[in-house]
């Protein structure tokens, strides 16, 4: 910290704390009190209920929270493997090449994910390839947004594993694919985790694209949301907000304890 005096600390940390109040846990506590509103005329919410919570658990509602899960889950998993292959395989090779390549990587992140969707359903709509009105364009416009964030994780801790580990194992007569299974991988674990919960966390916010292609049934939770407040029904929308922020963050705290476990197991 560039702040020694104490009066200077207790003032950073005021206005810190009141940033922090403002910009992120106000809007929160927003929605968390619309969400179990029956009305709100004055300055607070009246009506304390449950009913948007129930009705978010089954219906339609409930459809779009499975569907948020199961394109988070495959389209984040597909990047892991894919930016992680991806990452392995530029670190071995090197040079420029590798560089033009690694930045080619992350060209997708840098486009406007409204103009992915549109991309995605124009190229898909005509035969041979003909995924519009399908689920699968939905997993792979998802994709395309999150794999350069795998791709941009996995390389920053490749980047730290020392060359001198696989060095050794190979001097020891391991095989590329035993090197990399129980030395390379291992080392990189904690990356993969923070590789996979970052996608997994992008994809469950995700509306640009999937409002461009999404198919009638596979309707996600930010296009849920987004319906239901357009049509002004916005407790039941403050509902499925949380519900979405308490799916992706419990995803995350389990993967940051997965991650936990298995580093003071290999340390211990």
């Amino acid at each position: 910290m560039l702040v020694w005096s104490r009066s200077g600390k207790l003032a950073v940390w005021s206005f810190a704390a009141l940033l922090v109040g403002i910009v992120f846990l106000a809007p929160l506590a927003v929605i968390l009190a619309a969400s179990f509103a029956g009305q709100w005329n004055g300055v607070l919410p009246s009506g304390f209920t449950f009913e948007h919570y129930r009705q978010a658990g089954d219906g339609a509602s409930g459809e779009a929270v499975f569907a948020s899960l199961a394109t988070g889950v495959v389209a984040s998993l597909l990047a892991l493997i894919s930016g992680a292959w991806a990452a392995l395989a530029l670190r071995s090779q090197g040079g420029g090449a590798a560089r033009t390549l690694g930045v080619l990587f992350f060209v997708p992140s840098a486009v406007p994910s409204v103009s992915v969707g549109l991309s995605l359903l124009v190229a898909f709509s005509q035969k041979p390839l003909l995924l519009n009105g399908t689920t699968a364009i939905v997993f792979i416009a998802h994709f395309v947004l999150i794999s350069a964030f795998s791709f941009g994780n996995v390389s920053a801790g490749l980047a730290r594993v020392s060359p001198d580990f696989e060095e050794v194992a190979s001097c020891l007569g391991a095989t590329p694919f035993y090197r990399l299974r129980r030395v390379t991988l291992p080392l990189v674990a904690p990356y993969l985790f923070a590789a996979f919960g970052l996608s997994f966390a992008l994809s469950m916010g995700e509306l640009g694209a999937t409002v461009m292609v999404y198919p009638p049934g596979w309707v996600t939770l930010p296009v849920a949301i987004f319906g239901l407040t357009d049509r002004g029904d916005i407790f039941s929308g403050a509902a499925l907000t949380i519900v979405l922020v308490a799916v992706t963050l419990a995803l995350l705290l389990a993967l940051e304890r997965i991650s936990s476990v298995q580093t003071q197991a290999r340390n211990g």
